[in-house]
C-alpha cells in the first residue's frame, strides 16, 4: 500500500467525513463535512500526514513551514518535528495585545516557506496566510493541503500562477 492509500485508509477508519447540513468557512453549505481536526489530533494520522508532506517536498529548499490557525498548526508542528525545519503559526489577523504579531515564529527576509493547510474549499484562508508571509518578506515556495474539497481552491491558485498540491482530493475517498 502506498502512502496516499494509507492516508485515505486511516482517514476513512477514523470517520473524518460527517454527513448532515454544514456551513463551511467559505460560507457555502454542504451535506458533508471533513472533520480533519479529528484526524490531526490522532498521532498516527498526524505523523502519516507529516511524513507524506515531508516526502513530497524533501528536495525543495524550504526554510520555514507555515500553518494558518487553527487547523494547520498541528500539521506544521508535526512537519517541523519530522523535518527539523522551524515552523510558523499564522493568525487570521494581527492580535491587538502583546507583540501584536500575525506571525508567530521567526521569519527572515527571503526565507522560502512551505504553507500547509488541513482542508481547502475556495482557498481564501490560505491566501490570507500567504499575504501575511509575503508582507514579512517571506517567499511562498510551495502550498500543500491534506484534503482538497474540489470546490475551486486549486483553480483559484492556478489563476494566481501558484500551485496548490493536495495530498488527497475529496473524490478519492468519499
Amino acid at each position: 500500500m502506498d502512502s496516499k492509500e494509507l492516508l485515505i485508509k486511516i482517514l476513512k477508519e477514523n470517520n473524518v467525513v460527517r454527513y448532515g447540513k454544514f456551513v463551511l468557512s467559505s460560507g457555502n453549505e454542504s451535506d458533508y463535512y471533513i472533520d480533519i481536526k479529528k484526524g490531526v489530533t490522532n498521532p498516527k494520522i498526524l505523523k502519516t500526514i507529516a511524513i507524506l508532506i515531508n516526502e513530497k517536498f524533501k528536495d525543495d529548499e524550504i526554510h520555514r513551514v507555515a500553518g494558518p490557525a487553527l487547523g494547520a498548526v498541528p500539521i506544521a508542528t508535526a512537519i517541523s518535528l519530522e523535518s527539523k525545519i522551524p515552523f510558523l503559526m499564522i493568525r487570521k489577523g494581527e492580535k491587538n495585545y502583546g507583540t501584536s504579531k500575525q506571525i508567530e515564529g521567526e521569519i527572515n527576509s527571503g526565507d522560502n516557506v512551505l504553507v500547509v493547510e488541513d482542508v481547502t474549499t475556495t482557498g481564501d484562508s490560505l491566501f490570507k496566510a500567504i499575504e501575511a508571509i509575503e508582507a514579512a518578506d517571506g517567499i511562498v515556495k510551495k502550498v500543500c493541503v491534506v484534503v482538497d474539497r474540489e470546490e475551486g481552491a486549486v483553480r483559484s491558485f492556478k489563476s494566481k500562477n501558484m500551485i496548490l498540491e493536495p495530498l488527497v482530493s475529496v473524490s478519492e475517498f468519499i
